[in-house]
């Protein structure tokens, strides 16, 4: 079977061919002659549909995993799951900081595999493919190091007081740690998957694992057929057997379905100094962007943990099931940004236009829904992780301002996917810096501390950076475009 030569859309139709816009014709952001805009929604579904069915069970999964660990001890002992949840609240976010450096890696693989694919480079896309494991595997090596030696250190210093919470917490996160390998090197396959338009490959084997993952967690959390009673190990031990098994049926893959033995191939190859500064230099930003993401989550629950375990574990809960939004429209923007790409690559600015203005709409109607079932489901879904009603009562002071930044938090992901797609990634480091450190920690703790909010402070702040970043990504895309008109 002969591998496509790029990814092939409504868009494709555009009469302007692989050379691009012509220089004497100025470029139109209205719907070309014979395009319907229904077409163009089916575009970027087609793309992000399968990503945003695995993304949205992922996310399901995550929150079973929680609810689990939320119902150790039960109604008996409410204590322990109250402890529980806080101590994977604590580990959390120094998991997302050390993962920051291969989720970076994938963002630039995805664009240069996406970007030559347009350009029809197969052994380009290829080399971009291997020169992203190599510094995946080795990154990841690093981090997982850093992560088990350090992780008592890390934990303390999110604010842990309570010695039982932070014994747990320790080896929840060294066991996270352990294998963070094999979570690394599914990943970055996976962004290459999805950048030739193939998420349904990355959505089964996200399943499989989903379902390892849950089954495991009955089997270790609560000691069933025979096997010990682990609690919150069992349930780290679970995610490590999970990982393993995507990693496992994905290398099979890769290696021995036809349809990608053109990239096995390829892997065998040895990339230049060029390319590999190339994907260093559009990597690089995307790293030290979530890296300030990260950052600032983390000092909320670290200003959430000022105020006591209950306050931590209803921000830990109340964040995990604000993922389920989050990851609707990352979907759709990891499908903007791959479209974003490949037109870059053959110079069509119109269709990038209107695909961004695709993904918009769509990001929209997805933010409008789960303000719906936040507002409408809140307490049975919070209900759910935890019996304490304690907890469930804080977290439900959350709902208000988490409600309030759906919108924003929706357009920013769309905007900030369709500037990585361009291939010029700094304008993302200048957005975090400012939106989240600059303007975000000192709204945080003036909500939070100075004026009495605690945690409802916390969850208002973030209200303020997502309504700055989505304004400063709007801005940056604007004149990336402009320029690239310009200069086309």
């Amino acid at each position: 079977m002969k591998t496509k030569e790029r990814l092939q859309t409504t868009l494709d139709r555009l009469p302007y061919g692989p050379e691009g816009v012509p220089e004497n014709q100025k470029v139109s952001k209205k719907l070309p002659e014979g395009v319907r805009s229904r077409e163009l929604y089916e575009d970027i579904v087609r793309i992000a549909g399968p990503s945003f069915v695995e993304l949205l069970l992922t996310q399901l999964t995550s929150m079973v995993d929680l609810m689990m660990v939320g119902s150790m001890g039960g109604a008996e002992n409410l204590e322990m799951g109250t402890q529980a949840l806080a101590a994977v609240g604590l580990t959390t976010q120094p998991k997302f900081l050390l993962m920051a450096a291969f989720v970076s890696m994938n963002t630039g693989v995805t664009a240069l595999v996406a970007r030559n694919r347009g350009r029809g480079d197969q052994e380009k896309a290829n080399l971009v493919t291997r020169q992203g494991l190599l510094f995946t595997f080795w990154a990841t090596v690093l981090m997982s190091i850093l992560g088990v030696v350090f992780a008592r250190p890390m934990v303390v210093f999110m604010g842990s007081t309570e010695e039982t919470v932070t014994i747990w917490a320790t080896q929840y996160l060294q066991i996270q740690m352990a294998g963070f390998l094999t979570m690394a090197l599914t990943s970055t396959i996976t962004a290459s998957l999805r950048a030739v338009g193939d998420s349904k490959t990355c959505m089964v084997y996200n399943m499989i694992a989903n379902g390892v993952n849950v089954f495991f967690n009955w089997l270790l959390i609560y000691g069933h057929w025979g096997l010990p009673e682990m609690g919150l190990n069992g349930a780290g031990l679970s995610t490590f057997t999970a990982r393993l098994a995507a990693t496992l049926v994905i290398l099979r893959v890769v290696r021995h379905t036809r349809r990608y033995r053109p990239y096995a191939q390829g892997l065998r190859r040895r990339g230049s100094r060029a390319l590999n500064w190339r994907i260093m230099s559009t990597s690089l930003p995307v790293m030290l962007q979530n890296g300030a993401e990260v950052l600032i989550w983390a000092f909320g629950a670290v200003v959430c943990g000022w105020y006591g375990k209950i306050e931590l574990a209803a921000y830990q809960i109340t964040n995990t099931m604000s993922q389920l939004g989050f990851m609707a429209y990352l979907s759709f923007g990891i499908a903007l940004s791959i479209r974003v790409a490949n037109k870059m690559g053959l110079r069509d600015y119109p269709g990038i236009h209107l695909s961004t203005r695709v993904g918009v709409s769509l990001n929209l109607c997805l933010a409008v829904v789960a303000s719906l079932i936040f507002y409408f489901f809140s307490r049975q879904l919070l209900g759910a992780f935890t019996p304490d009603g304690a907890v469930v009562a804080v977290a439900l002071t959350l709902i208000l301002p988490l409600i309030a930044y759906q919108l924003f938090d929706a357009v920013q992901v769309t905007f900030s996917n369709a500037v990585r797609g361009t291939g010029i990634v700094w304008p993302l480091l200048t957005v975090s810096v400012l939106s989240y450190l600059i303007v975000g920690v000192p709204a945080m703790l003036g909500l939070a501390r100075w004026a009495g909010l605690q945690c409802v402070g916390v969850y208002w702040s973030f209200v303020i950076m997502l309504m700055v970043a989505f304004a400063a990504y709007l801005h940056y895309f604007r004149a990336i475009m402009r320029r690239s008109e310009r200069n086309r």
